[in-house]
């Protein structure tokens, strides 16, 4: 039996871990990640519960494949502190050989130290949340950088070596035209990323961009000029050489750099998570930390656990949900690695809801694997929600 086998099964036990934080410099206004700005004075605080959650949960260091940290905005920490944050997770969370350790960073916050530090930590592949190359959409989303802070980012970090980055975009700004998307994904291009996240705009319930949607102050893209957003981001980067994998994200053709990390969410494999409002996924059980900083702190630094949410799955919804992750891939659900997975037969679970998004065209079901179609991938969110 190998060590891998020793471990139990990926959907069990934990290959991946994300760490959040919650820091940034300014909180946008469709942001509802657990992200606070102004509180700098808490960041070491936060950085030792981090510390003792992670001795807390795990007990003993946990060799895994992906590591992921989020937030927030990671690289907003300074360069001291960020080094302490690496340095707590590489000795909590160890990266096995040719594993792939990600962290999120916004490029007005990066400089030429926090980009060495972050590949002398081993971290080996940066997302960069570009948005956008309009100044004006950058000005709606209240976003805090300028186009060019992207590029400099970009030539920072593959100058220490960290050659695989991931640029962030989003699509269907209010004021935003197809023209100008287009231009952006041109001017992303033209610094030849590994992998591009392309997000429509949604409007967050709570959000500054919901209430000002409500109110009138802004008024939403068009839904049927938001579909052909989306459907250009996956004819130009197709033909630029990438492979749409996922719902929003690309990976250059036969680089290998598909995202690792979001592919376990995406296979319903197990995984750590750990930080406030971080959502954890281990043998079965699904826990999320609370989002309120100060309470997580207390409560790490105590000793007692962060979590404000539990739920044991029962088979059946355990199954459910691998069916909705695993049709965001392109490549959909492979029926066969499904009954391992999950002891079910898709079709015992979710006849009636293929036949009709078959029979309509939004769902091709070839007898070995169930996908969405070119016609279903706009509409992806109320099509997975069926199989609830």
């Amino acid at each position: 039996m190998t060590a891998d086998d020793q471990r139990g099964p990926r959907w069990l036990h934990p290959r991946s871990a994300y760490i959040h934080v919650p820091f940034c410099a300014h909180k946008c206004g469709y942001c509802d990640f657990a992200s606070i700005a102004n509180a700098e004075d808490r960041i070491d605080d936060y950085l030792a519960a981090l510390e003792r959650e992670m001795f807390r949960v795990l007990g003993e260091p946990q060799r895994v494949e992906t590591i992921f940290v989020g937030g927030g905005t990671p690289t907003h920490l300074s360069s001291r502190q960020l080094v302490a944050l690496l340095d707590s997770i590489r000795h909590w969370l160890p990266l096995e050989d040719g594993g792939e350790f990600t962290v999120e960073a916004n490029p007005n916050t990066l400089d030429e130290s926090k980009a060495a530090i972050l590949f002398e930590a081993g971290v080996n592949r940066v997302s960069l949340g570009a948005q956008s190359f309009d100044s004006a959409m950058l000005k709606v989303l209240e976003r805090t950088h300028d186009p060019a802070n992207v590029d400099r980012a970009v030539e920072m970090l593959q100058k220490v070596g960290i050659e695989n980055l991931s640029l962030d975009l989003i699509f269907g700004v209010p004021g935003q035209s197809l023209d100008g998307w287009g231009r952006d994904l041109k001017r992303m291009l033209s610094l030849s990323p590994q992998h591009c996240s392309a997000y429509g705009l949604t409007y967050e319930k709570g959000t500054k961009l919901w209430r000002e949607r409500r109110l009138g102050v802004v008024q939403a893209c068009d839904e049927e000029l938001e579909r052909s957003m989306f459907l250009e981001t996956i004819d130009v980067l197709g033909a630029a050489g990438f492979d749409h994998y996922e719902i929003s994200n690309f990976a250059r053709r036969g680089g290998g750099c598909r995202c690792r990390h979001n592919l376990a969410y995406w296979l319903n494999h197990a995984y750590w998570g750990f930080g406030n409002g971080a959502a954890s996924y281990v043998n079965g059980v699904r826990r999320l930390n609370t989002r309120e900083l100060n309470a997580y702190i207390q409560r790490s630094l105590n000793g007692m656990p962060a979590t404000t949410q539990e739920e044991q799955l029962d088979d059946e919804k355990r199954a459910r949900e691998t069916i909705i992750v695993n049709l965001r891939l392109l490549e959909g659900l492979d029926k066969q690695a499904f009954r391992i997975q999950t002891g079910f037969e898709l079709e015992d679970l979710a006849a009636s809801t293929i036949r009709k998004f078959t029979g309509i065209g939004l769902l091709s079901n070839d007898g070995g694997r169930l996908r969405l179609t070119r016609e279903g991938l706009p509409i992806a969110d109320g099509i997975l929600g069926a199989f609830l």
